[in-house]
């Protein structure tokens, strides 16, 4: 009997205890955050100051970007057929020089000495021919020696004009108007035959090549407007017209070569320098705008989110709500970018604070919120 009681006491201790812990579990996981939502629930949501932009429509005309790299056509490192003893100089570094303009003298003395040589050889060969015409002629000696001595005559004449060849290859001339650089020689100094001795790059025109997708390639043509942006001389822009594609794609980055011809009067670019490279490639295009703030980019898809009013009839003066919108993007340009689908002309669209926001967040629209661009942008 007493074990009996023991039993019963202890399953109903267990039993309390039982729907005591089970009480709390169901108040812990159940009812406090019904609790919890229903209170929140009910609190007024904070209203989120945004700045706001209208899509706006636009005409664009279709732009592709590259990276270039100013060459010139022609441009050489000028240098010497043979070796030989540098014995003048007649240019200054920088100069500018017209085609044919004496630039260095290779001491030609022994040259010199050939050529009076051969001079005096050719003048007895020239007298020995012409006496052998006359006794040809008057049937007193046979051809064969008329024969040698016109072969002697020819053969004094080449050894003479071989002296003149090597003495014009020791005159270093300019082979084309354009600029010259530092010079790498001195007098006196001795260079081997094919030593650079200066630079010589024709300025103007100046080209540019850089690389673009083969699947931009269709849009390209002879003579379409480039223009080159180029951060050396203060962010100058110069334009130009594409003058040549290359013959083939690179099989390594599937890209094709194109230069185009840019006017450069004043000699500023030099061969070398980078610019970013802007090609019309299209005819303009009318397209819908947002501020480049506004796009939220992530994995699952770029975004936006637009001001709606709460009430159609009070509009944008009434109460304001946010809603989000997938879209899709394209070009962009400076501040602005162009969207392809999800928001129209005229929307208003959060451009600033929106890092806040939950859809369908109450908002206000903030007149002084918005950030002035810089006066000096990064490049794209």
């Amino acid at each position: 009997m007493v074990e009996q009681m023991r039993k019963l006491v202890f399953l109903s201790v267990f039993l309390v205890l039982a729907a005591l812990v089970g009480g709390m579990a169901w108040f812990q996981f159940m009812a406090k955050p019904e609790m919890a939502r229903a209170f929140m629930s009910s609190m007024p949501r904070p209203v989120v100051g945004v700045a706001v932009e209208e899509a706006r429509s636009e005409v664009w005309t279709p732009r592709i970007s590259a990276i270039g790299t100013f060459k010139a056509v022609p441009g050489i490192d000028v240098s010497g057929q043979v070796a030989g003893i540098v014995a003048e100089i007649d240019f200054a570094n920088g100069q500018d020089v017209a085609k044919g303009a004496m630039l260095v003298k290779i001491d030609d003395s022994t040259e010199q000495a050939e050529l009076r040589s051969n001079a005096a050889m050719l003048k007895n060969a020239e007298a020995a021919f012409q006496r052998q015409q006359m006794l040809t002629a008057g049937g007193i000696a046979s051809k064969s020696n008329f024969d040698l001595a016109n072969a002697v005559r020819d053969q004094a004449a080449g050894a003479l004009d071989r002296t003149r060849a090597l003495i014009g290859q020791k005159n270093i001339v300019a082979p084309f108007a354009g600029r010259l650089g530092i010079r790498k020689v001195d007098v006196g100094q001795y260079v081997a035959a094919g030593a650079p001795m200066v630079s010589l790059q024709q300025l103007d025109p100046i080209y540019i090549d850089f690389q673009t997708p083969e699947q931009d390639y269709a849009t390209l043509s002879m003579g379409g407007k480039v223009s080159a942006k180029v951060d050396a001389l203060a962010g100058g822009v110069f334009t130009g017209k594409i003058s040549n594609f290359d013959a083939r794609v690179d099989r390594d980055t599937r890209s094709v070569l194109v230069r185009a011809e840019i006017p450069n009067p004043d000699k500023k670019i030099m061969p070398g320098m980078f610019a970013n490279v802007t090609i019309d490639a299209g005819a303009p295009t009318k397209i819908v705008t947002a501020p480049r703030t506004a796009i939220a980019f992530s994995l699952y898809g770029d975004s936006v989110f637009v001001v709606r009013p709460d009430d159609a009839e009070k509009g944008f003066n009434g109460p304001l709500h946010v809603e989000r919108r997938n879209v899709r993007v394209g070009e962009t340009r400076e501040d602005r970018i162009v969207i392809k689908e999800g928001v129209a002309e005229g929307d208003k669209i959060v451009a600033q604070g929106q890092i806040k926001l939950q859809p369908n967040a109450p908002v206000r629209i903030e007149t002084d919120m918005a950030m002035k661009p810089q006066a000096v942008r990064p490049m794209q």
